[in-house]
This record gives C-alpha cells, sequence and structure tokens, in this order.
C-alpha cells in the first residue's frame, strides 16, 4: 500500500511539474528551473512505477516469491 501512495505522490509531482513548466514557457522565463523540476519529477515516478510493478522479496511479505 505504501508503493501505492508513493506512486500517487510521484504522479501528482509529475503534474504539477508539467504546469510550473507550461507556465514558464508562457511567460517567457527561464527553462532550467522548471525543465529540472520536470525531470526529477519524472525520475521519481519511473522509479516508484517500477517499483509498484516487481513483485516483493521482502521475507516478512506474505506475497514474496521465494
Amino acid at each position: 500500500m505504501t508503493k501505492h501512495i508513493s506512486t500517487s505522490i510521484s504522479a501528482l509531482g509529475v503534474l504539477v511539474s508539467v504546469f510550473l513548466l507550461a507556465m514558464a514557457v508562457r511567460s517567457a522565463s527561464p527553462l532550467w528551473l522548471p525543465s529540472g523540476i520536470f525531470l526529477v519529477a519524472a525520475y521519481a515516478l519511473v522509479r516508484d512505477l517500477r517499483r509498484t510493478t516487481r513483485p516483493s522479496t521482502h521475507p516478512h511479505d506474505p506475497k514474496a516469491t521465494q
């Protein structure tokens, strides 16, 4: 369940960073800061998605594949 919450928060971060990037493009401000925020948010989302879809290998997890 914690992995799904983390993934949801990462998806929200990507949406916010896309909004910030769009606002920066529209106002003709420097793009390096919103672009960096977007890249960090996208990386976090991909990491969380990979962690969510990977089977658990924790020894105390009842759903762990052994």
